[in-house]
């Protein structure tokens, strides 16, 4: 079918992310767990309200600049955890006005960025929530130990304008066991010294639905999950039916027989690979490889014949949704097999 929508776009469809939310929730729901979604994977206050709606809790941003446009942009999004060590006077700044509309909570994992958020709250009307990041195995920011973490919950309590919120983690794939454990012995530790964990929240796609064998941890933080992509495919935790974002491309070109060049290029599929080879899959053409990239080009080869004519449209899903998202200021809602209109995609790149 030959959607009337310029090309290359952005198409997402509301049936298949709808669906997505709702597996999630009710597998949560299940093992009463909060879900908090990261709304990095689409940027959109409708789509978080779509989750609102399904049973989530609030949501989850890595940056101030989008918790205010989804914020501004959703009436009924309430709560923010932002899940990134927060420093520099003009974000503090911006922080505190967040925080004087919503329920703000953000994450810290050293001493630096604890005094920072205290030095700028000490004199202000509302306290600020702040939990302990903790490195469960990603490798990439938080504490590296349980008694580190009871180390700067402390710290976090005794500072002034701050209020410690409990534990958070960003853990591979397989990691429930490792969640379970460090979150299990730096809770006791923290409830030794006369403090509670008001929260534990772990996160991630891949890993979602065994969120449960952790049940150490009170909230989960999936972003992907209501898009699906490429990597998630190949990872054995979505189906192609399961992918809701899809970049519609033309065929620009068919220069060889086994060779043609669409109008998407690095703009918008992006360069990412995530360990996979080619930049993307072919919705139901499985013989088709996309393996170079340049800014407005994608090049399609094949085995055999490609069978593709200069005009005609192809879906790809990407290798990742989040950063497809980034690279368009709308995206294009398809609903019930039809176009539904285009939403701004408000929290993109909101660097100010």
């Amino acid at each position: 079918m030959t959607l009337p929508i310029e090309t290359p776009a952005v198409l997402v469809d509301l049936d298949i992310a709808r669906r997505n939310v709702l597996a999630f929730q009710a597998y949560a729901d299940r093992h009463g767990i909060r879900v908090r979604p990261h709304i990095k994977t689409h940027k959109l206050p409708q789509m978080a309200e779509l989750q609102l709606d399904a049973g989530a809790i609030g949501i989850t941003c890595q940056k101030v600049t989008e918790a205010e446009a989804m914020v501004d942009g959703g009436a009924r999004i309430k709560d923010v955890l932002i899940t990134y060590n927060l420093l520099g006077e003009q974000k503090l700044a911006r922080l505190a006005r967040l925080n004087e509309r919503v329920t703000v909570s953000v994450v810290a994992d050293n001493a630096t960025v604890v005094d920072g958020l205290a030095a700028f709250f000490a004199d202000a009307g509302k306290p600020l929530t702040v939990l302990v990041e903790c490195n469960t195995g990603a490798d990439r920011c938080g504490v590296g130990t349980p008694s580190e973490a009871a180390r700067l919950a402390r710290r976090i309590a005794e500072a002034p304008g701050l209020r410690f919120g409990g534990l958070m983690t960003y853990p591979p794939a397989d990691g429930a066991a490792r969640v379970q454990a460090f979150m299990s012995d730096a809770k006791r530790l923290i409830e030794a010294e006369g403090l509670e964990v008001p929260c534990i929240t772990s996160g991630g796609t891949p890993g979602m639905m065994q969120a449960a064998e952790a049940p150490i941890a009170s909230e989960h933080r999936p972003g992907t999950y209501i898009y699906n992509d490429r990597s998630l495919v190949a990872r054995g935790v979505a189906s192609w039916e399961d992918c809701a974002l899809t970049v519609l491309a033309t065929v620009v070109s068919v220069p060889s027989e086994n060779r043609a060049i669409i109008d998407a290029g690095s703009k918008v599929l992006t360069s990412d690979l995530l360990g996979l080879t080619g930049y993307g899959h072919v919705l139901g053409r499985n013989d088709i490889r996309i393996d170079q990239l340049s800014e407005e080009h994608g090049r399609l080869v094949s085995d055999g014949p490609i069978g593709l004519h200069v005009g005609e449209q192809v879906r790809i899903v990407p290798n990742h949704a989040c950063v497809v998202t980034n690279m368009v200021d709308a995206v294009h809602v398809i609903e019930s097999g039809g176009p539904k209109g285009t939403w701004p995609v408000v929290a993109r790149g909101r660097v100010l």
